[in-house]
């Protein structure tokens, strides 16, 4: 444990004042998306007529520590309930990046099979399934029902969430783990202090914990804004990384920039203070302020950006809607519902989005707005004017894929500028 001071990293649900990560009140405000659902408490037919929750989703900046973050925690089963419909296993660009970590894991720091290696809301096992063919023990915690899918898969999985007891159980039945990751979790967690003491209590001596994140630099750079929904809680900067892990008996000791989720920081710290630090680390810092994380004008340009992309999205949909022209969306992840309901898209001005046939959403309605997700053929079949690519972060191999089933649509990419894409 560092001998700064410890800020309370175990958050209470509601509203926030002070710094996820270095306690400071004095926070600046950078945008205000409106009080929202959650972003993946899709919703039955039935649902529709019952009452429907929502919270504020604004954001706010720390200038002591760089962290991005919102001023709200939802309690966590309202989030990741039993029926959670996410699986990381279903988008190739995911799966390619999040299996090879495992190569990544055993050429940069020597870890070897039969080593064991956790995963920390591991999903369907996606990344796990990397290190299990090269022979590592492994072991999932999930809380949701995609954990049944890991299991049926192979990957042995333990539905529950993370906490401290759970990780002196698991080590009681099956000892320390010489690796331990969390990808596109460790921004969600409300009791970050919590997850880091039982991850140290995880790791053996000199072990490794590797977490994967929305990048902070991607998310302004390319004015990701749908990335902003109650489950992120936190938009790290490496910053406000090395700053968190400063605190506790884990030391930075390398990063790397990957392409997930439109753009993440991997982000490798070790057990204790003795391995050497990467030149990876003093150059990626250099780039942050050379970028202008460090400044906050930065951020209000952000948010003129943002202003400026929802403007451009609703002319576009009012005027298709005026020629009676067809304005649907492709793709449903958690990110469409922070932008639909942001830019105020309604079932009369997108009147459905189109989802592969193997989603677990088909069937349900987008928060909010209440957009109908149907099965993909539909689309295909009545060929809309307009096509709006939700996955707009992974928008060319989808682009291209689509073009090969035969959408002939005009395809519109609504981030970081609008542009639509002829046929």
């Amino acid at each position: 444990m560092s001998s700064s001071k410890l800020p309370n990293h175990d958050l209470s649900e509601g509203h926030l004042e002070s710094c996820q990560i270095c306690g400071t009140e004095d926070l600046k405000f950078v945008i205000d998306l409106g009080h929202q659902a959650p972003c993946d408490t899709l919703l039955t037919p039935q649902q529709l007529n019952q009452e429907e929750k929502t919270y504020p989703l604004r954001v706010f900046w720390c200038e002591d520590c760089c962290l991005a973050q919102i001023d709200y925690v939802v309690p966590p089963e309202s989030l990741f309930y039993a029926e959670y419909p996410y699986r990381s296993g279903i988008t190739p660009t995911l799966v390619k990046n999040l299996r090879g970590l495992s190569s990544v894991v055993m050429e940069k720091f020597g870890f070897q099979p039969p080593d064991l290696v956790i995963d920390i809301g591991s999903s369907d096992g996606t990344l796990l399934s990397g290190f299990s063919e090269l022979g590592f023990q492994v072991l999932g915690v999930e809380p949701t029902n995609i954990a049944q899918i890991a299991n049926k898969a192979g990957i042995n999985t333990v539905q529950n969430f993370f906490n401290e007891e759970l990780a002196r159980e698991i080590v009681k039945k099956q000892g320390n783990a010489s690796v331990v990751t969390a990808s596109n979790v460790f921004a969600h967690i409300a009791r970050l202090g919590e997850m880091i003491r039982g991850i140290e209590h995880l790791l053996s001596e000199n072990g490794l914990f590797v977490t994967e994140s929305h990048y902070l630099l991607d998310i302004i750079e390319t004015v990701q804004y749908d990335s902003i929904y109650h489950e992120h809680l936190k938009f790290y900067s490496l910053k406000s990384i090395i700053r968190l892990f400063d605190y506790y008996d884990f030391t930075v000791v390398d990063v790397e920039r990957i392409e997930n989720y439109g753009g993440s920081i991997r982000v490798f710290a070790a057990k204790g203070k003795s391995r050497p630090i990467s030149e990876s680390v003093k150059s990626l810092l250099a780039e942050e302020e050379k970028f202008g994380l460090y400044n906050f004008s930065t951020y209000k340009e952000f948010c003129e950006r943002t202003i400026k992309a929802k403007h451009e999205l609703q002319e576009l949909s009012l005027q298709a809607f005026s020629l009676q022209k067809q304005f649907v969306g492709v793709g449903c992840p958690g990110r469409s519902s922070t932008l639909l309901n942001y830019c105020n898209m309604d079932k009369h001005l997108m009147p459905y989005i189109a989802e592969q046939s193997t989603s677990l959403k088909l069937g349900l309605h987008l928060p909010g707005k209440h957009i109908p997700i149907v099965d993909e053929a539909i689309m295909f079949q009545e060929q809309p004017e307009y096509a709006v690519m939700l996955s707009w972060h992974y928008w060319e191999p989808i682009v291209k894929k689509l073009r090969q089933k035969g959408l002939k649509s005009k395809i519109v990419i609504p981030l970081p500028e609008l542009k639509i894409l002829e046929p």
